[in-house]
């Protein structure tokens, strides 16, 4: 059964809901947002566990970020491999060749994204994988290397205002992604809505006050808030420890810019 989210409020997780789809020892799959822009999804890889083989996506973006442990990314036509540990971020544009497995003699924890989401839920779920947007590596491999995205713990352009601190770590056209800190002095962002695109924090470290509809809720590490279009959300950061938050924006909708300014 997929998930049911009421898209006219925002969705707000502790650590450890969402929907899982596959709990064995070796491995966890578990769904935290499924929109037709967005899908955010909660992985556990034991050692030794591969995903897919070598593949790409056509019309989506497949990202990952890394929460414990590491994950052996290959990418580009010569599947070169990157080892990324905690607070890597690798993301395979489309017709970028790519994979990924726990190399390692310790359990990997890593978040997986797709924008648009084009289906992946159920695919998880075991169902449509005769439709699903991925296909074998093209003649010739597809997209060069360079045109992955990795960013390795501490990387992507930074942005600093007044109490906030961000590293820009995906800017495409289907997706944003950003790291962003939060000071305890930081008075917060008032409750809004965005008409033409998903709005979704991961928290990593410290405390957030998430509005939630006409709610305040309190949430901590690991858990996550998806707002979908026309849904009111609002945040603030009440202290007394800085709070660091994965955000993303499905499609861009020019944020990015906008933080730049």
């Amino acid at each position: 059964m997929g998930m049911e989210l009421d898209v006219a409020q925002p969705l707000l997780l502790a650590p450890g809901e969402g929907e899982t789809t596959t709990d064995r020892p070796e491995r966890t799959l578990r769904i935290l947002c499924e929109l037709e822009q967005l899908i955010v999804t909660w992985f556990r890889y034991e050692p030794g566990e591969k995903g897919p083989d070598p593949h790409i996506h056509r019309q989506h973006t497949d990202a990952f970020y890394v929460l414990e442990g590491e994950v052996d990314f290959g990418l580009g036509p010569e599947i070169t491999r990157i080892t990324g540990g905690p607070e890597t971020f690798a993301g395979a544009p489309p017709n970028v060749v790519h994979t990924f497995k726990n190399s390692s003699d310790a359990t990997a924890i890593f978040l997986n994204i797709h924008a648009p989401s084009m289906g992946f839920g159920d695919v998880l779920r075991g169902g449509d994988h005769e439709h699903f947007d991925q296909f074998d590596p093209p003649e010739g491999g597809g997209r060069p290397f360079e045109e992955a995205i990795v960013q390795p713990a501490g990387a992507g352009e930074p942005i600093e205002h007044e109490n906030t601190f961000h590293r820009i770590q995906a800017e495409l056209p289907e997706l944003s992604v950003i790291e962003m800190t939060f000071r305890p002095d930081f008075e917060g962002v008032d409750p809004h809505t965005h008409a033409d695109h998903v709005d979704a924090f991961y928290v990593l470290a410290g405390e957030v006050d998430f509005v939630v509809g006409d709610e305040v809720r309190r949430a901590g590490p690991g858990s996550f808030l998806a707002a979908p279009p026309g849904a009111r959300h609002g945040f603030s950061n009440p202290g007394p420890a800085d709070l660091r938050v994965l955000n993303f924006h499905a499609p861009d909708a020019r944020f990015v810019g906008r933080l730049r300014s």
